[in-house]
């Protein structure tokens, strides 16, 4: 009785689960629906893999099982002696090599069309870092970069934020970004991958894309998305304390929409003119940076404070604490140290502008003066605080 007292709460556990329907979690057991050909055809062989190995599992085992039942000690059955057999070796080695051989006829015709990067339509180098992407589109002159956008009262919750009870966690809860990679659909893009710091990957799943990004590699893949919409994915290698939080937003648009975005961050054809000078990388950058920096028309210690407040939240928070508290020894805390040291103000700044050699702590030169002015000003007059230095955007741009 007792046992079936147990086999009845556990059937009715099950069904309050299963009645509460997509409540308790999602249900969906196969791959995101295939957006591009490569993804189609990498979403089939997946199944046919999978039916191959159920059949040959089924059999063997089915084989297995049968023998075990049917020859069994109990029905007198004796164990056979016999030694060398040669027809059966002959099967046993030429049944499985012709298998192997039809798994890798289709397996070998997906992974070289999804290494073909020729001829493509647009090219992008991507550049991963702890914990964002940069993206240079190298024939259309733009470059940004892109990093979570959720907020962190969502992330950090109450045990950061004491009103963050009220803040629900939204339908692209960490997958969503600031600044989306824009592509036109139905246009093979090709990818150029590598890494400022550490090994990250570039995945996307929909679109049929996973590469490695290697510091002093580069990789490539491609895509075409076959139609408009947007697209999520991940880093997919453990890069960090923050390998969690760098997603990937891809948006696919038409040809018109394409072109006025490129217009909107001065890209396209003008960025291509014989007469226009390119941008390097880091030039491209500050230039991004400056173009959507909030700074603040008249600089006081109110106003950089606020604006301060808000980049340290993008930025900084992640590793830093958005009490300034840090998570040591990788992280130290902004509280204190040289931070509130009215005679490391230079120091400070070096380590914002140039990053801070054998740690964890990456250069934010990319940033644009107002936002690195504001942003130093706050660590240094918040959580206690209180040197009273009040940074300029005209500092940064002479310690440059």
């Amino acid at each position: 009785m007792r046992w079936r007292g147990i086999f009845a709460a556990a059937l009715a556990a099950l069904a309050a689960v299963l009645s509460a329907g997509g409540a308790g979690a999602a249900w969906e057991t196969g791959m995101q629906e295939p957006a591009s050909a490569i993804a189609r055809e990498q979403q089939w062989l997946n199944l046919f893999m999978l039916g191959v190995i159920t059949v040959i599992g089924a059999g063997v085992f089915g084989a297995m099982f049968y023998s075990i039942f049917k020859h069994r000690k109990s029905k007198g059955h004796k164990a056979a002696n016999f030694h060398e057999n040669t027809l059966v070796e002959i099967i046993w080695t030429a049944v499985p090599m012709v298998i192997i051989i039809l798994m890798a006829l289709p397996a070998t015709r997906v992974i070289l069309a999804y290494k073909d990067t020729s001829a493509p339509d647009l090219t992008v180098k991507v550049t991963g870092y702890q914990w964002k992407w940069s993206y240079d589109y190298l024939d259309e002159g733009v470059f940004f970069y892109s990093q979570l956008s959720t907020p962190p009262e969502q992330i950090g919750g109450k045990y950061y934020f004491s009103d963050a009870a009220e803040t629900e966690k939204n339908e692209n809860y960490l997958l969503e970004v600031d600044n989306e990679m824009v592509v036109p659909v139905r246009k093979k893009v090709r990818l150029l991958l590598t890494a400022a710091d550490v090994i990250h990957a570039w995945w996307v799943p929909q679109l049929g894309v996973k590469q490695d990004a290697v510091p002093g590699f580069v990789r490539d893949a491609w895509f075409r998305a076959e139609r408009e919409g947007v697209y999520r994915g991940q880093c997919a290698e453990l890069c960090g304390k923050n390998h969690g939080f760098m997603p990937i937003v891809v948006r696919a648009v038409s040809e018109e929409a394409y072109a006025e975005w490129l217009a909107e961050r001065g890209g396209g054809t003008a960025a291509k003119s014989d007469d226009a000078e390119p941008l390097r990388v880091g030039q491209a950058a500050a230039a991004q940076s400056d173009a959507e920096s909030e700074a603040p028309q008249e600089w006081t210690m109110e106003s950089a404070m606020a604006l301060g407040e808000k980049q340290y939240g993008t930025f900084c928070a992640a590793c830093h604490q958005a009490n300034g508290e840090g998570l040591p020894p990788a992280f130290p805390g902004l509280k204190g140290g040289i931070s509130a040291d009215k005679n490391k103000k230079a120091e400070h700044l070096e380590i914002v502008l140039k990053g801070k050699a054998g740690t964890a702590m990456a250069s934010f030169s990319y940033l644009s003066d107002a936002d690195i002015a504001a942003i130093i000003t706050y660590e240094r007059n918040a959580w206690g605080n209180d040197t009273g230095d009040l940074l300029t955007p005209e500092e940064i741009k002479a310690a440059r």
